[in-house]
């Protein structure tokens, strides 16, 4: 809902910023596995986010700060500090004053140059995490005034089949709640599966004291990039405009979401692509990716169907065949751990001997690199010392490398959380490399999140078996891409450019990767 009304303020000409409050007690969800909390998203500023942060990135194309996103272990950890640095001077530190004030702190940071910030609380109404944030909602909106913040309540109005109804009862007693601890909504976004007849958006509106208008319905869109047009066409936007006693009767300029509707409702091509990876059992742990690939289909009008392959079961050289073969293109993604890690090797090596497109990720580009050590360049037993000791480190630690804040570093003992090669970082790309060809640029700035980097001690060797470095840290320390020129598309990144893709401008990489799938569907 968040990023949708942002795409919608945007469209009106207004400047805007989504910020999350999540209530678990996580710093962040850095430490989190993909299976409990989907996919990790990283800042530019480096900051490890919840992947929701990615979402409003998508819709908004406003980068996000470390400041866009906290929890309440964040917040405590803060106020402990400052406890035990002496700066409350003997006070009593306890939730009100101490907690709400650095939730309202985050809140209006860094705010000056924006029209709207919009503040989404994760969990459910009720839910003992979440009451300090609740808390601090209700002094913000006294402090500011009522013409200076709203409330929105998203709320279910469930469709029981059996009567054959909508019941709204469960929306009441959510904003009966949602009152008794001090916050009226303005305005009810009703996620239902049916239509919301009039009587029933009456009734809601009379129940939860809200006016009938801003009784919205949210009913399931045929994709997510349909949702802005579908909650203008309900609305919200005027709503909200209404809320806030603004006078806005100029039409929003949707131009841009109707372009991206029908480039992913009326394609022209299809091509299959094969995500080899761990995590594949929770399709939010490579959330970005899967959007950045269907970014990279709307480029040439083009349905990108996602298989996803667990990496394990490629151990196995009769799956990998039956698995791989009616695959138009290859993607080994990030990750960490050893598990899976021989069969994202021997699906590259498919990749490389039946010359199908070829696309690592993070970790996948490691692994590219330990199987053009190990079946090319003849360096037996290459492996990563993220997996153990080895004799043939070809993938090592970063123990040193030079950041916007100076020199970064890291050893073994290190702390888990916030201790990878996080944010943006440039790179120089050779004159002549495919990449710079796709890039149209020899200088890019691209997000990281890792601990290791291909041992440089390699690289002449690896380059002897084909294996070219085509873009580098800019003082030639860290090697951030790789390629095959033999090969007609085999390109690894120690980046992650999924974070940067938007539906209306697909991140180069993406949308190179599936035109070249496109050509090898129409091969087969």
């Amino acid at each position: 809902m968040a990023a949708s009304l942002a795409a919608l303020l945007q469209a009106r000409g207004y400047r805007v910023r989504i910020r999350k409050f999540d209530p678990y007690l996580n710093v962040d969800p850095g430490t989190m596995s993909p299976y409990q909390h989907g996919e990790v998203y990283v800042t530019d500023d480096g900051a490890e986010t919840d992947l929701d942060l990615g979402h409003y990135e998508r819709f908004s194309g406003v980068s996000a700060r470390q400041s866009d996103n906290v929890t309440s272990g964040r917040i405590y950890q803060d106020i402990i500090a400052k406890e035990r640095r002496g700066d409350y001077l003997g006070a009593t530190v306890q939730v009100i004053p101490h907690v709400t004030d650095e939730i309202k702190k985050f809140a209006l940071d860094k705010s000056d140059d924006l029209d709207f910030i919009l503040c989404e609380i994760g969990g459910t109404v009720g839910d003992i995490e979440s009451l300090p944030f609740m808390e601090a909602i209700r002094q913000l909106r006294n402090e500011l005034g009522r013409d200076q913040s709203i409330s929105i309540h998203v709320t279910l109005v469930p469709y029981v089949a059996a009567a054959g109804e909508l019941k709204t009862k469960p929306t009441q007693h959510s904003v009966r709640e949602l009152t008794s601890l001090g916050i009226q909504p303005d305005i009810l976004l009703c996620r239902c599966e049916h239509n919301l007849p009039e009587n029933e958006r009456a009734k809601i509106a009379a129940f939860c004291n809200v006016r009938k208008e801003a009784v919205i319905p949210a009913l399931d869109a045929e994709s997510i990039y349909a949702v802005p047009l579908q909650y203008h066409a309900e609305g919200l936007d005027d709503q909200v405009l209404h809320a806030f006693n603004i006078d806005n009767n100029k039409e929003p300029d949707l131009s841009r979401w109707y372009d991206i509707t029908d480039r992913y409702h009326n394609p022209e091509g299809e091509v299959t692509i094969g995500v080899v990876g761990k995590y594949v059992g929770l399709q939010d742990a490579y959330k970005s990716l899967h959007e950045a690939l269907v970014h990279g289909g709307m480029a040439h009008r083009t349905r990108v169907n996602i298989k996803w392959l667990d990496a394990e079961m490629f151990e196995s050289e009769k799956d990998l065949v039956s698995k791989l073969e009616p695959m138009h293109a290859i993607l080994v993604p990030g990750g960490f751990g050893e598990r899976g890690s021989e069969g994202k090797i021997a699906s590259i090596k498919f990749a490389r001997e039946r010359n199908i497109p070829f696309f690592g990720i993070c970790l996948g580009m490691q692994m590219a690199c330990l199987e053009g050590a190990r079946n090319v360049s003849g360096i037996d037993n290459a492996s990563t010392s993220e997996f153990g000791p080895t004799d043939n480190p070809v993938i090592g630690l970063i123990t040193e490398w030079q950041s916007k804040d100076g020199i970064e570093t890291r050893d073994d003992d290190s702390d888990l959380g916030g201790t990878m090669r996080l944010g943006a970082y440039p790179a120089k790309l050779n004159d002549n490399s495919h990449v710079a060809s796709v890039y149209e640029a020899q200088d890019i700035e691209e997000r990281h999140r890792h601990r290791f980097e291909v041992n440089m001690a390699y690289k002449e060797r690896l380059e002897q078996g084909g294996l070219i470095f085509s873009g580098m840290s800019p003082d030639g320390s860290l090697p951030e891409i790789v390629e095959r020129p033999d090969h007609p598309w085999f390109i690894g990144v120690q980046f992650h450019p999924e974070l940067k893709s938007r539906p209306f401008d697909p991140h180069p990489l993406f949308a190179s990767f599936i035109g070249a799938a496109l050509k090898q569907s129409r091969l087969v």
